[in-house]
């Protein structure tokens, strides 16, 4: 069959970010994902000829490819759901411009994603996450970047590429310091940051000299924007150090940078602050996202039901002689 190569660049280069409003981000994903089934395809040898065709894009192919992202790259479901999201999104852009294989796309639409277990989150207490911010020394450059990059990871609860895209524009150290964090979807929320955090900062970027508005607010020794990597490495090692000072502190917990989200939100839940502000805090676009870390501690669900249970009245109220006729005469006549 003829080759589609032109249909994949017209998806990636106008109807992802144009029609449809796709962040960098979304589309970098399904990049990715794009690029790992053509490495897929190349290793099963269903490309030939090094043309990308039809054939390619069979529901057989797809789901051996999923299965393949599984069990030779160690993908979660989570992960395996989302290139499955990205293959979706392109069989129905497909299917709209390419009627002649409607079909062949719209099995591709009708796969469903696979189910999981259910996960645990991963979060660390507050003593926990002290003790992480206490490793980097701050009296040297390195040791103040990396102790300004977990203090915001963990005050905003932003994700990794939210902070990654931070622009010394988008922090106001003026009291009350707050950061203009944007997330997915292009979507910017306004997040307070303590006193605490802010003088962090403000030693960073006096000593770092940054003053272009438009710069980012964190660099490699390159001069170029950190990397998801970059991040994960800093928060690696300084996690490490923590964990051998006090390791029954950290459990079996895996520390990942996203923990610190979780963690925040935890603690915030702790707190007892209502889930709704947490879900805008997070910049989840619905509180049901948000609602798996009430579900993830057992004494947040202990209480939130003590909670309910306290509204209900479980008195028993008498009717009066009077009522009770009343009551009788209404089932009377209109039961």
């Amino acid at each position: 069959m003829n080759s589609i190569t032109s249909d994949i660049t017209s998806f990636f280069s106008y109807y992802l970010p144009i029609t449809a409003g796709y962040s960098k981000n979304t589309i970098k994903s399904y990049r990715d994902t794009f690029i790992l089934l053509f490495s897929f395809a190349d290793k099963e040898k269903l490309i030939k000829s090094g043309k990308i065709s039809i054939n390619l894009f069979q529901k057989d192919n797809i789901l051996s490819f999923l299965d393949w992202l599984e069990s030779a790259r160690n993908a979660s479901v989570s992960t395996r759901n989302q290139r499955l999201a990205a293959l979706k999104s392109f069989s129905k852009y497909m299917s709209m411009h390419s009627f002649e294989n409607l079909e062949c796309f719209q099995t591709i639409m009708d796969i469903p994603p696979k189910k999981g277990e259910s996960r645990t989150i991963d979060y660390l207490s507050v003593d926990a996450v002290a003790l992480v911010l206490k490793q980097p020394d701050s009296n040297t450059r390195k040791g103040i970047r990396d102790l300004a990059i977990l203090s915001l990871l963990y005050e905003t609860g932003c994700r990794v590429q939210e902070l990654i895209d931070l622009k010394i524009g988008d922090i106001s150290l003026a009291s009350p310091a707050t950061v203009v964090v944007t997330g997915k979807g292009n979507k910017t929320r306004v997040i307070p940051i303590s006193d605490n955090a802010a003088s962090i900062i403000k030693k960073y970027i006096l000593i770092y000299g940054i003053s272009d508005s438009t710069a980012y607010l964190f660099t490699n020794k390159n001069s170029n924007p950190l990397t998801r990597a970059g991040v994960a490495y800093i928060l690696n090692k300084h996690s490490q150090t923590a964990r051998m000072i006090n390791s029954p502190l950290f459990g079996n917990a895996i520390i990942h940078p996203h923990v610190l989200r979780h963690s925040k939100a935890m603690h915030l839940l702790e707190s007892g602050v209502n889930l709704i502000y947490i879900r805008d805090f997070l910049g989840h676009s619905s509180v049901t996202t948000t609602e798996i870390y009430a579900k993830a501690n057992p004494e947040i669900k202990r209480r939130f039901l003590e909670n309910a249970g306290a509204k209900i009245d479980l008195s028993v109220t008498r009717y009066s002689k009077k009522e009770k006729e009343t009551l009788m005469d209404w089932l009377k006549n209109n039961i």
